[in-house]
């Protein structure tokens, strides 16, 4: 099995949240610390956490991941992506999780590694309801056009062009869902659901 690696996204504005959603709570941990405890370390070879945060960086140090600095946050998603690859080394494929699905389990993970495993030639994510999420794990084969996304297109981009190589494994739908807003984070924490946005 060529080696998996994970890159975690912590590199965004968070224009939408006011401040650095990653430091805000829920039920005492940070968004940042929970990403980071759903990555099951041992199932990676290498993981690379993306960030524009010294407070990031130095939490990655602690839980022994390597700290990849984004000066230009600005330039978007893609930009977070190529970071990402680049701090890794040699693997057969890599895992991008984002960090602010504050309800994600690392058992979720573990079972998405477990899927892209049994069929490493595919795109592997989670999902809810044949709706397709994140983490997604994409072999080597893709990186190339991860690596010509512009600005703030993501993977969406390069699975839209290859829907007959993805599986999905499915999880609860509030696994799933990012916090965008406080209010957003309150509902996490209330268990009720978040007001809808507008023109969504």
């Amino acid at each position: 099995m060529e080696q998996l690696g994970c890159v975690v996204m912590a590199a965004g504005n968070a224009r939408r949240f006011g401040s650095n959603k990653l430091a805000a709570e829920l039920e005492g941990r940070s968004l940042i610390r929970r990403a980071l405890e759903a990555v099951p370390r041992e199932l990676f070879g290498q993981v690379a956490v993306v960030s524009q945060y010294p407070e990031v960086w130095e939490l990655a140090w602690r839980f022994g991941f390597r700290a990849v600095e984004n000066p230009h946050p600005e330039y978007g998603i893609s930009h977070t992506i190529a970071l990402g690859l680049a701090g890794l080394l040699d693997c057969g494929a890599v895992c991008f999780l984002v960090s602010d699905q504050p309800l994600l389990r690392r058992e979720s993970v573990e079972a998405l590694v477990r899927r892209w495993q049994a069929r490493p030639e595919t795109i592997a994510a989670l999902g809810h309801g044949g709706v397709r999420g994140n983490p997604c794990i994409f072999p080597a084969r893709f990186f190339p056009e991860l690596l010509e996304l512009r600005e703030d297109q993501g993977g969406n981009t390069v699975i839209r062009r290859h829907e007959a190589c993805l599986t999905l494994v499915e999880v609860p739908a509030e696994e799933l869902q990012d916090v965008d807003t406080p209010e957003a984070l309150e509902a996490l924490g209330t268990g009720k659901p978040a007001a809808p946005e507008d023109g969504t």
